[in-house]
């Protein structure tokens, strides 16, 4: 039995180690968003900074531990195997739940996973012992220690609501006061600024990194007597205005020496956040099992049966070793430098708080445009009550820096928000993030980050008309998933807690294995996902802002449409050939991915004309023309990928062979002749080559026409199937509609090359 209970050990510490691994990837988004997304240091900059501080948090960070101990049940109650199975389920339910997560890319709470995981499993094991006990089932509750949990849970929940508000006031007030000019205010003003947040940020490094230390209960003479904590908390007040007070000269000597203060105050707000996740969120992943580790070394020297040892040692306070924090930070850290998924989750949050436009990951739902209107209605009440001069004076602080949209390379985003914006997210979310882990509560600090983000957003009025729908449905599907985190992780822990309690062994080893494998599986799924985005001939934004740039650019751009035109024709008519209903998937995949693309290049046509030079109208235009035939082009595709598709997932019956084989005669047609010489046109610009690409174009035109006439002839003269006859006469139409999109897309593309080599605008 000893051997059993060895193996379910060290099949803990696997799964810590996995933990770590996932949490981590999700959790990184809580302390790196802000410094990336304001591009205020070099990422590997920020990357050291939030090592060293995950190094010291997870050093600190032992007093947390009692968490998975204590904290959601009475574990005098409970016997030794029953903990071990509880433990285990944990584990195993939070590993698949945070990777699920990671692989969608949505920030979810590892302190909410975990605390309904323990939660769940809890429950589960006191329903199976009440039971088999012939216990009342109202007895299920002395199992739980329902006021701590919910005192964690209100806490979890109220950090949502407080977090949020606290975040869109302190904004606000900070634009008020620095507007976004910030840089031409005076040295007074930012140096104010500068002293307030790093006092805040300081006040928390220095009160999270003093209560995991060994001196923090120690007596001073200089303290008079009483403990360096307790002397602290005793003099907030002073400790706050000194700290104010040095951090306001040392912001005032980086301005004198013509230094980024702002640099300054995201590095250290990196750091102290960084401290904060590892301090507070440590206990998420490795608190589980370090407490089975305690459990285990207790029954081992009782000498009892697992069955009839009572697990009245973990409510006894325990030290954490140092070695397994300093492992288990290590751990982390190398999962902040080399895990793509940790950058993938935090892209989501940086692209809901971006300032302006950017590629929209969430459609708008009924739901969010309701808060919007809302929103917009309460707004105008509110600004018909505030006098029209102090209204004016309050929209004047929160005018944009007039100046031209500066052009990134490579389709490069520019920064999502400013450095002030960014240092208010960092000292706000840490000062909330200290007060919690100061309390020993568990808060979430993936609530509290990302609805401070979403606050100050709000308050900086990064949400305009343009995106405000976007930005709101991205929240309500972020905030959606955390509920069904909570809702998911409560039954899966308990449905899992049943199959290990009965199953023992062979139950045991069968859900390690299916969690490897569906871990396995997500990670190759992951990565080849990424390496088609790697590969893919997406369509990119122009960034030239000349005539001749601007046209040489695109042509990549029509290239690539024409090779993925190819292969969505190929895989929808194989498809349709065959009822393939996979093919015809890939082919609904790849025609939403190029959709998207073309709106995204629609989007930034306004950014575009912006950065063109002022005597430009003809790269203007041909811009213009240019992705109004790419939409055209696509929508032709759309339709044909949703024909074919539609029919076969309503099992209509296959096409009659002569119909099968007039459309793949078209498909043939299509890559023999016209999209040969398509991609000889835009290679050579050559007269010759239009002039072939044309009567190519006719011929194909023409071949069409008789097939419809010829199908006419027959449906009179034999009949066919009316669901048939509707797909195929729309897909030899729809055929013609893209012909035409991608002749005049060429043919528009050839005249302003044409024009841009005699145009006096020329390079």
């Amino acid at each position: 039995m000893e051997n059993f209970f060895l193996y379910v050990l060290i099949a803990l510490a696997v799964l810590a180690i996995a933990d770590l691994v996932v949490g981590v990837s999700n959790d990184a988004v809580n302390f790196l968003n802000s410094a990336i997304g304001s591009k205020a240091l070099s990422f590997r900059s920020i990357m050291i900074v939030a090592s060293v501080g995950v190094a010291f948090g997870a050093i600190f960070s032992s007093g947390m531990m009692e968490v998975a101990r204590k904290g959601i049940f009475n574990p005098e109650l409970f016997y030794f195997d029953e903990i071990m199975f509880v433990f285990l389920a944990v584990m195993i339910t939070d590993i698949l739940l945070l990777d699920f997560f990671n692989t969608i890319g949505l920030p979810t709470s590892t302190t909410v996973s975990i605390v309904f995981e323990l939660l769940g499993a809890a429950l589960a094991m006191s329903y199976i012992k009440i039971i088999s006990g012939g216990e009342e089932l109202s007895t299920i509750l002395q199992y739980i220690n329902d006021e701590k949990a919910l005192q964690i849970i209100t806490g979890i929940l109220l950090s949502v609501f407080i977090a949020f508000n606290i975040g869109v006031l302190v904004q606000w007030i900070t634009r008020l006061w620095l507007s976004f000019n910030f840089q031409d205010r005076s040295m007074l003003a930012n140096a104010s600024f500068g002293g307030i947040s790093l006092a805040s940020i300081s006040y928390f490094i220095l009160i999270k990194g003093i209560k995991g230390t060994a001196f923090s209960s120690q007596a001073y003479s200089f303290t008079g007597e009483l403990s360096l904590m307790s002397y602290i908390e005793s003099n907030t007040l002073l400790v706050a205005v000194i700290s104010f007070l040095f951090f306001f000269l040392v912001s005032l000597s980086l301005l004198v020496a013509k230094l980024d203060m702002y640099k300054f105050i995201i590095g250290a707000g990196t750091f102290s956040l960084a401290l904060a996740f590892a301090g507070n969120d440590l206990v998420n992943f490795v608190g589980v099992p370090l407490a089975a580790y305690q459990s285990f070394e207790a029954w081992q020297m009782s000498g009892m049966l697992p069955s009839e040892y009572s697990m009245e040692a973990l409510s006894a306070k325990v030290q954490a070793p140092t070695a397994f924090l300093l492992a288990s930070g290590m751990i982390m850290i190398l999962t902040l430098w080399f895990s793509k998924k940790a950058r993938y989750v935090a892209d989501t949050q940086i692209n809901l708080s971006r300032e302006g436009e950017a590629r929209e990951r969430f459609k708008p739902n009924y739901l969010s445009r309701s808060v919007v209107r809302i929103t917009i209605q309460f707004g105008q009440y509110v600004n018909r009550a505030i006098p029209q001069s102090l209204l004016d004076r309050i929209n004047k602080q929160f005018e944009r820096p007039a100046t031209k949209n500066i052009v990134y390379k490579n389709n490069e985003l520019p920064p999502a928000f400013d450095a002030v914006r960014a240092s208010v997210n960092m000292a706000v979310a840490g000062i909330l993030i200290s007060i919690a882990t100061s309390l020993k509560l568990p808060l979430s600090t993936t609530y509290v980050t990302f609805m401070v983000a979403m606050g100050t957003s709000l308050s900086d009025r990064a949400w305009g008309a343009e995106t405000a729908v976007y930005r709101v449905a991205g929240v309500l599907n972020v905030i959606g998933g955390w509920f069904g985190t909570a809702i998911i992780a409560l039954t899966s822990s308990a449905i899992i807690l049943t199959l290990v309690y009965f199953g023992r062994g062979t139950a045991i080893i069968v859900l390690l294995v299916a969690a490897a494998a569906i871990i396995i599986r997500n990670y190759l799924a992951y990565n080849k996902k990424m390496k088609e985005e790697a590969e893919s001939f997406d369509i990119k934004r122009a960034e030239s802002i000349t005539v001749k740039g601007v046209i040489n650019e695109s042509a990549k751009n029509v290239e690539n449409v024409i090779l993925r035109s190819k292969s969505i024709i190929n895989l929808n008519i194989e498809g349709l050939s065959k009822h393939d209903f996979e093919a015809l998937k890939q082919g609904r995949k790849e025609v939403t991915s190029l959709s998207e693309e073309v709106e995204d290049v629609r989007a930034s046509v306004f950014h575009f004309i912006q950065n063109l030079e002022d005597s430009s109208v003809t790269a203007s235009a041909f811009y213009i023309q240019l992705v109004n035939q790419l939409n055209n082009i696509s929508q032709s595709l759309e339709y044909i990928s949703k024909m074919c598709y539609d029919h076969v997932a309503n099992n209509h019956n296959k096409l009659r062979y002569t119909q099968l084989r007039d459309l793949r005669e078209v498909k043939e047609q299509f890559e023999r002749d016209f999209f040969i010489y398509t991609e000889d046109s835009i290679k050579n610009f050559s007269a010759e080559d239009i002039t072939e690409l044309l009567d190519k174009k006719d011929q194909l035109e023409n071949n069409i026409t008789a097939k419809i006439n010829s199908h006419v002839t027959d449906i009179r003269n034999e009949g066919s199937s009316p669901k048939n006859t509707t797909l195929y006469f729309s897909l030899l139409l729809e055929s013609k509609d893209f012909l035409n999109a991608v002749t005049l897309l060429i043919t528009e593309y050839y005249k302003s090359y044409e024009e841009s080599v005699d145009s006096p605008l020329k390079l």
